[in-house]
């Protein structure tokens, strides 16, 4: 049976390319001691059925501080939550785990989380892999947990968005052996098939496997749209010594799928004014081809039972081919010209990170120490050059009688007879950055009170469509954590961010970067001897330097020069619960309250307006029971809702002569039964129980635009593991 894992996994290796592709070779992981104490101690934690609850965040956080000492507010969402909610991609459902996140509209192949007033950046393994259009969202069953920090993180990145992080956490080697085989089939013709295999080469475990190999094809509530997707995931770790582990783990998603821009609805008149089923595609378009892989090399080693050092690196690989339908033109009665655009995207990443971590005292006060460098390089090709209008001005596509099939003007023919480097052009985002921090977190009277001081130098040198530019910035961190006893923690935390901004001022000078400064209050606090954890956060984020349009047409008579005085504050409350109310019973419920708007203006207009792309009010909760004893024993029932009100949308964004309007009320309901005995797990669940028409969207030049969510579906998993 070995010889047959480690045959599929060399044949895997193989047909995915991996000695192809990758000549920079990556690293992350623990060593042997902290393999064995915190790694494997994850595994301990995902693994007892349905734990909601988890005590200590990742390696790849660099944090060896448990959650509930550490001076922020950070939620998990761990593995077996993901598999109760049978979540196949990173998308509208995973929000509502998480206090004040919201899911927006998107490019159908990504995910874009908003929380605390903006954009969360998006990590993988410790690694910041955003970008503007990107990165592709992961296939959940590669997905060990997710990580959520909200507010600045400077252990993890200064350069950024104010607003927080979201560190995806990928499946590694747990030491135990087991075999999965899930297999699901739901709504829309949705089929997917997954194995996942976990185990030791030799007897002595000092060769760790971990494959992941994913199958899954649907088509949509949408005509003519579709995806289909194989994803792959192999890890290698090798216990070199009782103190050095090396680790190795390569991903590979290939995506066929529909033209990116058809789930948009357009409508002059009002968001939702069309059926849910509505869109602008055409069969015969070419679908779009996406390749995403990437490749993490991890060393740990124990310097001393005090002292641990990890090197870790990773590159990253995108590749897409594929086209983006947006109207050309819309007029009152619903006339269209539909425009397809060639989006072609080439992305290569690449990342180093080198840290310390240790403890010492001086006297009776104990330091635990963070120390270490990241560099990185990001690099961005896009092409979407060349345009096909499908219709014509004496033949439109009408959009409350399409008609399907039959473009006027025919299908789009592209050129790409050049490589997408070159078609690119100045139509390029490049960063590489380096970045130096240190971090002291000290406790005192037996580590009732710990103060952390900590800061982080970052150097910045980024191009934006052929505009260059440079930035760098000291970032302090300063937080308080106070033990009142065993089960509660208050603590006050303050952190800086930065954001570089190309742009031009008056006078040919380019532009500081912007600041955001966070200020939090919290409580944690434990019941029941852990079984169940609450979080209650209060804070406030000033940004600062926002670039604003220089109104003096006089000396600014061509529109392009920048004023940088802007200011926006987001402040708020939320309050996170989670884990078991009794043996039978588990529980996630969280609000949120985010006042996000915009505080200095050259329109004085515009002082108090929303920030664009919230929601003031976000309530979630999930429930799960499972059935104890008895004849039922092992039956389950679940559900969960999510509901944003006040929301806000992109128009503050761009110019549009279509009035504003507010988006309405969202309100999503899911509803779930499992049974589980033995070996074997049934999961039938629900999504939008009440089939309402779910969507976001905003005015956009003449018109709405929005996307919907899928209405009522269901999916029905098998799992059978050893």
């Amino acid at each position: 049976m070995k010889k047959l894992y480690l045959c599929m996994l060399t044949t895997s290796l193989f047909y995915t390319g991996f000695a192809q592709h990758y000549d920079t070779i990556p690293l992350q992981q623990d060593t042997l001691q902290t393999f064995a104490i915190q790694h494997l101690q994850e595994v301990v934690v995902t693994a007892q059925p349905r734990a909601y609850v988890v005590d200590q965040v990742s390696s790849s956080l660099r944090l060896l501080t448990p959650i509930q000492k550490i001076p922020q507010n950070i939620q998990v969402i761990s593995g077996d939550l993901i598999r109760d909610q049978q979540l196949s991609l990173l998308g509208p459902a995973i929000i509502r785990d998480i206090s004040g996140a919201t899911w927006l509209e998107h490019w159908s192949m990504y995910t874009r989380i908003n929380m605390r007033g903006a954009r969360a950046a998006e990590f993988r393994d410790g690694m910041n892999v955003t970008s503007n259009w990107g990165p592709l969202s992961i296939d959940m069953d590669l997905v060990d947990r997710i990580e959520f920090v909200k507010g600045p993180a400077g252990f993890m990145m200064s350069n950024g968005e104010p607003s927080g992080i979201l560190n995806i956490v990928t499946k590694k080697p747990t030491g135990k052996s087991s075999q999965e085989l899930s297999l699901m089939i739901g709504s829309f013709d949705l089929y997917r098939a997954a194995i996942d295999l976990d185990g030791a080469f030799d007897k002595k475990h000092r060769l760790l496997y971990r494959f992941n190999l994913v199958g899954h094809t649907e088509n949509d509530f949408r005509p003519y749209m579709f995806q289909q997707r194989v994803s792959v995931h192999p890890v290698l770790t090798y216990r070199i010594d009782e103190k050095t582990t090396f680790t190795a783990a390569y991903t590979q998603q290939v995506v066929n799928m529909a033209d990116v821009g058809s789930p948009y609805a357009f409508s002059p008149k009002t968001y939702a004014d069309l059926p849910r089923s509505f869109t602008l595609a055409e069969p015969g378009l070419e679908p779009t081809h996406i390749r995403d892989q990437n490749l993490f090399l991890y060393l740990h080693h124990q310097l001393s039972p005090s002292w641990k050092l990890t090197v870790q690196s990773a590159y990253f690989h995108y590749y897409q081919q594929g086209s983006d339908l947006w109207p050309a033109s819309l007029d009152s009665v619903g006339n269209m010209i539909r425009s397809v655009y060639n989006f072609d995207v080439l992305s290569e990443y690449a990342f180093g990170q080198f840290f310390l971590n240790g403890e010492m005292f001086t006297g009776n006060i104990r330091h635990r120490i963070l120390a270490g460098v990241d560099v990185g390089d990001k690099q961005n090709w896009y092409d979407w050059s060349q345009h096909h209008e499908l219709d014509t001005k004496q033949h439109p596509f009408s959009i409350y009688q399409p008609v399907y099939g039959r473009p006027a003007n025919g299908l789009p023919v592209f050129d790409r007879s050049k490589s997408i480097r070159q078609r690119a052009g100045t139509n390029t985002i490049n960063q590489s950055y380096t970045g130096l921090y240190v971090q002291d977190e000290m406790g005192f009277w037996n580590d009732v009170l710990r103060i952390t001081l900590a800061a982080r130098y970052t150097d910045v040198h980024q191009s934006d469509y052929g505009t260059k530019y440079q930035a760098s910035k000291l970032t302090p961190r300063v937080g308080i954590s106070v033990s009142v006893d065993k089960q509660t923690h208050v603590y006050a935390l303050f952190d800086q961010s930065f954001l570089p901004q190309s742009g031009l001022l008056r006078g040919g000078k380019s532009p500081k970067p912007q600041t955001g400064n966070n200020l939090e209050l919290g409580i944690k606090k434990d019941w029941f001897q852990g079984q169940w954890r609450t979080t209650a956060s209060l804070y406030r984020i000033m940004k600062n330097g926002l670039l604003l349009p220089d109104p003096d047409t006089a000396e600014n008579p061509n529109g392009l020069y920048s004023l940088q005085i802007g200011q926006s504050r987001t402040r708020g409350a939320e309050l996170d619960i989670r884990g078991n109310l009794t043996q039978a019973l588990q529980m996630i419920l969280n609000y949120a309250y985010t006042e996000a708007e915009i505080t200095k203006d050259v329109d004085p207009k515009k002082l108090g307006q929303p920030i664009p792309g919230n929601a003031r009010d976000v309530v979630n909760g999930w429930l799960t029971y499972i059935i104890q004893r008895g004849k039922l024993k092992g039956f389950g029932l679940s559900a969960g809702f999510s509901y944003q009100h006040h929301r806000s949308s992109w128009e503050g964004f761009w110019e549009t002569t279509t009035p504003k309007m507010p988006l309405p009320d969202y309100f999503r309901m899911d509803a779930g039964l499992s049974w589980e005995h033995e070996h074997l797990r049934l999961n039938l669940t629900l999504n939008n129980v009440l089939n309402s028409y779910l969507y976001s969207g905003s005015p956009y030049s003449n018109f709405y635009y929005w996307q919907a969510e899928a209405p009522r579906n269901f999916r029905l998993g098998i799992t059978y593991r050893l």
